[in-house]
């Protein structure tokens, strides 16, 4: 019985201990990276705006003619388009689409490049020679060329959008991986699981891949605002998500420079959403390295 109630108040101590050394980690985070701390929180309000759209804005595509090119005021935050919907909707259900766009872009194309570098640096010999002469010929094409010739032939949507940028993820995850990978893999532990007959996706997969975390994560925190960049760039250009669904890249194109002198704010919100979301990602991407990169710890 005693051991039982030890146990059990071991249990409880655990549990109460995490949040506080979580409360801690942050703690720790803020004060010795207060930018990552502050694309963080950044961040975090992008997360809650895009959560919380339908709460807290009105319906985006809901249109009030009688109050078209209003500016900002106690009614319209961020004021009214042409067609006199409300700029505040339109702006934080666009970071819904700019989430979802980067965050399923990044963990595609992040996630397929990693494991392609992986089995590249792994396998070697033939295997590592065509498929890095494949990615640098895809290296070679501007991403945004590229991005727009894959919408191209897959047709304007949201998921085609998704498709194509993290398409253009892959060659940079993939070169990352790769170069961590090809150091890890002739350490003496992986030569030891080798030895002893452990499968190549058993050493791939509990050896190797652990190691590659820190350098993938960094890349794929730094990519999140290119994806963000991408999906804005390819909505200004048309080959993005249809209207009438409200992305920022979109709010910048057609309308928003065509009322540029009459109702400025029309192209300054998105183009100021735009630029907070990436400075943000940029921030805390740029804390995670310094963090995660032992070289750069002491800095």
């Amino acid at each position: 019985m005693a051991s039982e109630s030890t146990s059990v108040g071991r249990g409880r101590t655990e549990r109460l201990a995490w949040p506080v050394r979580t409360v801690k980690v942050i703690k720790n985070f803020v004060v010795r990276k207060p930018l990552g701390a502050a694309g963080g929180g950044i961040i975090l309000t992008m997360i809650f705006l895009g959560l919380a759209a339908s709460v807290i804005a009105r319906d985006p595509v809901q249109w009030f003619f009688m109050d078209r090119l209003q500016g900002p005021s106690l009614t319209y935050w961020l004021g009214t388009d042409d067609l006199g919907r409300d700029m505040w909707a339109r702006i934080v259900h666009g970071a819904r689409i700019s989430l979802y766009v980067g965050i399923l872009a990044v963990a595609f194309g992040s996630g397929a490049g990693g494991v392609l570098g992986l089995m590249s640096a792994y396998y070697g010999g033939k295997v590592d020679i065509a498929m890095q002469r494949g990615f640098d010929a895809m290296m070679s094409i501007p991403t945004l060329i590229m991005a727009l010739t894959i919408m191209a032939a897959l047709g304007t949507g949201l998921n085609n959008v998704v498709l194509a940028i993290g398409i253009v993820q892959i060659p940079r995850a993939n070169r990352i991986v790769r170069s961590q990978a090809l150091a890890v893999k002739e350490t003496e532990y992986v030569m030891a699981a080798r030895a002893i007959g452990a499968t190549n996706v058993r050493i791939m997969a509990q050896h190797i891949m652990p190691q590659c975390i820190a350098p993938w994560l960094i890349i794929a925190s730094a990519a999140l605002g290119t994806a963000i960049i991408s999906e804005a760039s390819l909505s200004f250009l048309g080959m993005g998500v249809p209207p009438p669904t409200p992305t920022w890249g979109g709010m910048l194109a057609g309308r928003g420079r065509e009322y540029w002198q009459v109702a400025p704010w029309m192209a300054i919100w998105p183009g100021v959403a735009i630029s907070l979301a990436v400075y943000g990602f940029n921030l805390f991407g740029d804390a995670l390295r310094d963090i995660l990169d032992p070289r750069l710890r002491g800095s």
